[in-house]
């Protein structure tokens, strides 16, 4: 498995997520991205999603597919930082099946940190910055 992944949680593939093809979805990719991230985001970053002043707003994201996944595929996703800004951060995230080592999916998240209420860019401080700094690797 790939090392260049500070963070790694391992997530099980549900029945309902084969498409009509037999295989794991596309946007399911999409949702395991947004999961491990805001996972992160809640546990080490102290991220109040319900009542918090900050909250994070994708602006892009992204998936390369390299091969397909299917229930009941147990899948390893890796979360790094390839950049983190004032206010924004680049999540890159690694999708691999459990024991494989090339990536099923590979693909990028974009958050910028706005206050709740303005929907105004902030700069990201303290406990968030900090758990973020943990997930920067050099690209």
């Amino acid at each position: 498995m790939n090392g260049d992944y500070p963070h790694w949680q391992r997530v099980p593939t549900r029945w309902k997520d084969n498409d009509v093809y037999g295989h794991v979805n596309n946007v399911v990719h999409y949702a395991l991205m947004d999961t491990v991230i805001n996972a992160w985001l809640i546990e080490r970053g102290g991220l109040d999603m319900h009542t918090g002043e900050v909250i994070g707003l994708c602006v892009e994201s992204h998936c390369n597919y390299h091969g397909s996944v299917a229930f009941p595929d147990v899948l390893s996703v890796g979360l790094r930082v390839g950049h983190l800004g004032r206010s924004s951060v680049r999540y890159e995230i690694g999708i691999f099946r459990e024991g494989g080592g090339e990536p099923a999916a590979e693909g990028h998240f974009v958050h910028v940190f706005v206050d709740r209420e303005s929907r105004r860019p902030v700069e990201v401080t303290g406990k968030l910055r900090e758990s973020l700094e943990a997930l920067r690797v050099n690209s």
